[in-house]
């Protein structure tokens, strides 16, 4: 019986060593590919990189489509407990910017989202957008800067803006002028990798800390 036990605590530690560690991405129609084909959105990019630079992490991507911050912070819970993460990518906001939704609102839940992620033991990546400038300068500005304070207050691994680079540049973007093309898609995996690979910790993608935030582009 003793030799059985050993054997199979010994089994468990080496499945548990064998078992990829997740990386969750957590976001709405930027990341969840609307508009494209079956292995075009940026997420599935990142797989393909996380294999070739981390290959005991795997992606999981819970993106949907319209999702709020409210929404996303009523999915998290069973999304943590299903994938857990150690690592939650959290892209959401721009919904709520483009209903015009209290700015305030969306920083809770945010930071709800954030701390629920780690009470869970994941480490998070905070994912900024940007406004059009037809929203209004006071407007904008307070959504633009409410990623990068909840980011300070929080201290996540932060990117400022998603679309940083391309956002005006209207041949990256679909007939919506809103959700990228598949041209654009390497384009968002660069600006999410530099802040990502640090938190993938015993890989060789990346130092123990994370990323300084860089300066977000003007908004398109």
């Amino acid at each position: 019986m003793s030799r059985f036990i050993v054997f199979f605590s010994l089994l468990c530690a080496a499945a548990s060593a064998g078992a990829a560690r997740n990386i969750l991405v957590f976001g709405d129609s930027l990341s969840a590919g609307y508009g494209l084909r079956t292995g075009e959105a940026w997420p599935v990019l990142l797989a393909g990189r996380v294999r070739e630079k981390a290959p005991e992490y795997a992606v999981a991507n819970a993106s949907i489509s319209g999702e709020t911050t409210a929404g996303g912070r009523t999915r998290l819970p069973a999304a943590l407990r299903q994938h857990r993460p150690q690592v939650l990518i959290l892209a959401l906001g721009a919904n709520d910017g483009l209903r015009g939704l209290p700015v305030g609102s969306m920083r809770d839940n945010l930071r709800a989202m954030i701390r629920e992620a780690r009470a869970g033991g994941a480490a998070v990546l905070l994912v900024g957008i940007e406004l059009p400038p037809n929203y209004g300068p006071d407007y904008t500005g307070k959504f633009r800067d409410a990623f990068a304070e909840l980011a300070r207050e929080e201290k996540t691994a932060f990117v400022p803006f998603l679309l940083d680079g391309f956002g005006d540049k209207r041949e990256l973007f679909q007939a919506d002028t809103i959700h990228p093309t598949a041209a654009a898609q390497p384009l968002i995996l660069d600006n999410v990798w530099p802040a990502l690979a640090p938190l993938l910790r015993g890989s060789g993608a990346g130092g123990a800390k994370p990323s300084k935030p860089a300066a977000a582009a003007p908004p398109r």
